[in-house]
C-alpha cells in the first residue's frame, strides 16, 4: 500500500489507524534480533494528535525498519506458558497465543490476567513492549467498541512482552525521597556505560524506593484490602511528569534512550483504567522502576540549562514533532502533551522537554 492510496474512511482517524494496523501486522514487534519496530506505537500517536493523513505516508517511509512477521513453532498453551516466557523464540508462538485469547474473551480480562504475570519484566525488550501495551490499552479504552485490528495490535503488544519478559537483577533499595523529581536526582548512575541497555542493566546495584508522593496513609485500606488506588494513580502521574521534565535538563545524555524513562511509566499510566484498581499500586511500583533503571544507566551527571524562551501551543509543538519524522521524539511529544494536559496551569516545561527531543534527537532522512 503506498502514501497516495485513497482514504476509505472518508478521513476519519479511526479508520485511518485500522488501516495502519492491518498495515503493520504482517510485520514482527522487532527487527535485526532485538530492535524494536516503533511503528505502532508511533501512527497510533500521530492519529491522536490529529496527524492521520500523514500515517500511510510516514509507514511507508518507515517500511526499509520492518521485518516479516515471526513464524511459529510450539503453541503456547495454559499448561505450558511458562516454559516459553522470555524465549524471543516464540515470538510467533506468543503472539498467535494472544491473538487466540482476545478472540476468545474480553479483551480486559486477557489483561487483568496477564499484567501481573508480565509486570515484573516491564524493562524487558528496553520497555518498549509495556508500551506499546499501553498505546493498545489507550486505543481500546477510548475509540468506542473494539475493532479486529486494535484488539489484534494488543495481542501482538502483549506477545511481544511475553517473548522478550525478563526482570532486572536483584538490586538493594534505597530510602524514598519525597517527590518524583528528588527520586530520580537521588539515582546512583552505573559508571560503566559500555554495551546496550541489557548489559548496562545488569550493573546497577541500588534505586530509591518509589517516592512518598501519594502513597497512601494507615487509612487508606480499601474493604479489600487493597491499598492506595487513587495514591498510586496520583503518585505514578508525578513520575511521569518529573521523567518528563528531566529530559529537558538531561536529554544529551543519551536523547533517545532517556526518552523511555518518561513514556515507560506513561505507558502504565493509560493503562491503570483497564486494570482492577487491586493492581494499581503495583504497577506505580514497577513504573518507578523502570523509569528510575533507565535513568541509572544513562543520564548524565551534569543538567544542560532548560532552552530560553515561551514554547509554542501544544499541537504545535507536536507538529513539529510529526514533521521531524523520528519515531521517539513523536511517542515523546504524546507524552509531553499529556502531561501538559494534566497540569494545572501552563506547563512549558513539558513542551520545551518535547521540543528538545526534536532537536537532539537526529531527524529521519
Amino acid at each position: 500500500m503506498d502514501s497516495t492510496r485513497e482514504n476509505t474512511s472518508g478521513g476519519d482517524p479511526t479508520g485511518t489507524l485500522d488501516e495502519a494496523f492491518e498495515r503493520l501486522h504482517t510485520s514482527g514487534p522487532e527487527r535485526e534480533g532485538w530492535l524494536s519496530n516503533h511503528a505502532p506505537m508511533a501512527v497510533e500517536a500521530l492519529v491522536r494528535h490529529g496527524q492521520a493523513p500523514t500515517v500511510h505516508r510516514w509507514i511507508d517511509d518507515y517500511r526499509d525498519k520492518l521485518e516479516d512477521l515471526p513464524g511459529r513453532s510450539t503453541r503456547v498453551t495454559a499448561g505450558n506458558w511458562t516454559e516459553a516466557l522470555g524465549d524471543p523464540r516464540r515470538l510467533g508462538d506468543w503472539i498467535g497465543y494472544f491473538a487466540r485469547q482476545v478472540e476468545e474473551h474480553p479483551w480486559r480480562d486477557v489483561l487483568a490476567l496477564w499484567w501481573p504475570r508480565l509486570l515484573p519484566g516491564i524493562s524487558a525488550g528496553a520497555t518498549h513492549p509495556v508500551i506499546r501495551t499501553g498505546h493498545a490499552v489507550r486505543v481500546l479504552l477510548a475509540d468506542g467498541p473494539p475493532t479486529a485490528p486494535r484488539l489484534a495490535e494488543l495481542a501482538h503488544a502483549l506477545g511481544y512482552w511475553a517473548a522478550r519478559h525478563s526482570t532486572l537483577p536483584e538490586i538493594g533499595l534505597l530510602p524514598r525521597e519525597p517527590t518524583a523529581a528528588a527520586g530520580l536526582e537521588a539515582v546512583p548512575l552505573i559508571a560503566d556505560r559500555s554495551g546496550g541497555i541489557r548489559e548496562r542493566l545488569a550493573r546497577i546495584t541500588a534505586l530509591p524506593r518509589r517516592p512518598r508522593a501519594g502513597r497512601p496513609g494507615p487509612d487508606a485500606i480499601a474493604a479489600d484490602g487493597a491499598i492506595g488506588h487513587d495514591s498510586a494513580r496520583a503518585g505514578l502521574r508525578e513520575i511521569v511528569r518529573a521523567a518528563t521534565h528531566r529530559y529537558a535538563t538531561h536529554a544529551h545524555g543519551s536523547p533517545v534512550m532517556l526518552v523511555h524513562a518518561a513514556t515507560a511509566p506513561n505507558a502504565v499510566l493509560r493503562t491503570l483504567p483497564a486494570l482492577p484498581p487491586g493492581l494499581w499500586a503495583p504497577s506505580a511500583d514497577a513504573a518507578w522502576a523502570a523509569s528510575a533503571a533507565v535513568t541509572a544507566v544513562y543520564a548524565p551527571g551534569q543538567a544542560a540549562p532548560v532552552p530560553d524562551g515561551t514554547p509554542p501551543a501544544p499541537q504545535e509543538v507536536f507538529g513539529r514533532a510529526a514533521a521531524h519524522g523520528d519515531e521517539h521524539a513523536i511517542k515523546f511529544a504524546d507524552t509531553a502533551l499529556e502531561v501538559a494536559a494534566g497540569t494545572e496551569g501552563d506547563d512549558p516545561l513539558s513542551l520545551a522537554a518535547a521540543l528538545r527531543a526534536t532537536e537532539l534527537i537526529p531527524q529521519r532522512s
